[in-house]
Formats: structure tokens, C-alpha cells, sequence
């Protein structure tokens, strides 16, 4: 029986997984494209893969709805991999002044998590903003044209928009949140604890062998053939830390700060909590 991997472009890992030759060859997998990271609770739901990839923000919000989630895997924490961008000749300085103001973003992401920790910073919350939920690209030309004061982008959008010269950085994702990607499942799909350790297995192998070769990684991920985007692939590549292990409980930690988080700005209708891999069975 295949081992089916839920993958979406916005989740490197398992994106390249789909395309590098022999990922995952232990696991007889299938691999099944979707778009969007958010869907991956019902399409588990619908039993359409066994395991997906996402940010920390979706298993939190698939828990907090009522499904048994299981982490099976987690990234390198990724401190390159999201910011917040003005217009260069923005008044925008502060965080502060982001009051009142509409941004632009992935919302129920890594992105709202981000965001929220970044108007904590300065007594803000999710509430004092008004969160505009957009797509990478009307995101983008949203903020050049002025409907919206700011823009919550992530890689490889971050790295593509800030080369045209047009938007600047009024804050960088850094140490304030892990910001990784996490791999899970939930418990109607069956995955043994057996099968969850492989997976944890062949993911690391796969970064290690991404990493050493990040050239070939931008040849794959290289839709148009257009030079300038390989050359762009490599920089995401080369800058990504592509390690990857199992889901310990320190991870686990990492997310229920973020239920915390959502909570206290209003995300979550209740206090969640983290079950510990020590008392959570796959």
C-alpha cells in the first residue's frame, strides 16, 4: 500500500520531496499536490494523503477545531524565512504605527502567529490591526499600490519581492518565533508509530541530501527553465537550513506557546493544549 504525502509549493521540503528522485523510496509513496498548506486538516479529514507540511499555525487551528493531531516531524527553526515589508517611502517606522492599519497576509499561517507575536512587542494585538487574508501575489500588489500599509511575506516571496528595489523590512521573523516547518498527521489516518519514525527518517536524509546539493534543488524547483530563477532557487536553497528530525517535546513546548498566544489575542475560542509525545500515541 502507497504512503500518500500531501505536498503544496509553499512547503519546500516535501515540494522537493515530489521531485527529487528516490525521496521517501523506503515508503512506496504517493505523492499528492495540493495548493494551499491551510486545507491540509480536511484534506486529511477526506483521507485524500496520510501526512502533510505546513508552518506550526495549521495543526494549531486543525487541534483547536476538534481533530486528534499527531506531529511526527519538524524542521530547523527558519529565522530567514518571514517578514514584514512597507512601501520604501512608507511613514511606516515602528510597529506602533502599524495600528489602525490594514496588512496583508497568509491568515491562519505561520504569518498570524508572527504577526501576533510582533504587535505583542509593542502592546499591540491581532485586534488593533485589520488583517487582510491575500495570496502571495495580491499581497504583493496590494502593498506597491497602497491598499494596504504592509505586507507579512515569507520565502521564496520575501527574497523575489524585496530585489525589485520597492518595499523595505520594518521587521524580520528572526529568533521571536521557531517559524518551522512541521510534518503531521491526525490519528483517523493511521499511521504507525513505526511508519512515523521512517518518515522522521527519510525527511533528514532528504535535507542532507538537499543541502549538499542545492544546485540541483533550484533545477527542480525551476518551472520556466529561466535562467534568473535558478539562480533565485539557489539563493532560497543555499540560505535554507534543511535539517530535519523528529518531533520532540521541546517542539511540542514551542506550539503550546503559540496556542497561548493565539488565545490571548482572540485566535483560539479556547485554551488548547499540547499533548507531550511522552503521553500521545500514534
Amino acid at each position: 500500500m502507497a504512503f500518500r504525502i500531501g505536498h503544496h509549493p509553499n512547503n519546500l521540503h516535501l515540494h522537493l520531496a515530489s521531485l527529487w528522485p528516490g525521496a521517501f523510496a523506503t515508503m512506496n509513496p504517493e505523492f499528492v499536490l495540493y495548493h494551499e498548506g491551510r486545507d491540509t486538516p480536511a484534506k486529511l479529514v477526506r483521507g485524500e494523503f496520510d501526512i502533510g507540511g505546513t508552518g506550526s499555525t495549521p495543526p494549531i487551528l486543525a487541534a483547536a477545531s476538534g481533530l486528534s493531531v499527531s506531529y511526527v516531524a519538524a524542521s530547523a527553526p527558519r529565522p530567514a524565512n518571514g517578514a514584514i515589508l512597507v512601501r520604501k517611502t512608507s511613514d511606516i517606522e515602528s510597529i506602533t504605527d502599524l495600528k489602525g492599519e490594514a496588512i496583508a497576509l497568509v491568515d491562519g499561517s505561520f504569518l498570524t502567529y508572527f504577526l501576533a507575536k510582533q504587535l505583542g512587542e509593542s502592546d499591540l494585538t491581532l485586534a488593533d490591526i485589520r488583517r487582510r487574508d491575500m495570496a502571495p501575489g495580491p499581497s504583493r500588489d496590494a502593498l506597491k499600490d497602497g491598499a494596504v500599509a504592509a505586507w507579512v511575506a515569507m520565502a521564496p516571496h520575501l527574497e523575489q519581492s524585496l530585489l525589485s528595489g520597492e518595499f523595505r523590512v520594518l521587521a524580520h521573523c528572526g529568533d521571536l518565533i521557531p517559524n518551522r516547518s512541521l510534518f503531521w498527521t491526525i490519528d483517523e489516518r493511521g499511521i504507525s508509530r513505526a511508519a512515523a519514525t521512517d518518515f522522521a527518517g527519510e525527511l533528514e536524509r532528504l535535507g542532507k541530501e538537499i543541502a549538499a546539493d542545492p544546485e540541483k534543488a533550484a533545477s527542480l524547483l525551476s518551472t520556466g527553465g529561466d535562467e534568473a530563477e535558478r539562480r533565485a532557487w539557489t539563493r532560497v536553497v543555499s540560505g535554507r537550513n534543511w535539517q530535519a528530525t523528529a518531533a520532540d517535546d521541546a517542539v511540542l513546548r514551542e506550539q503550546q506557546a503559540e496556542a497561548d498566544t493565539l488565545f490571548k489575542h482572540g485566535d483560539l475560542p479556547a485554551r488548547l493544549t499540547i499533548e507531550t509525545t511522552s503521553n500521545k500515541e500514534i
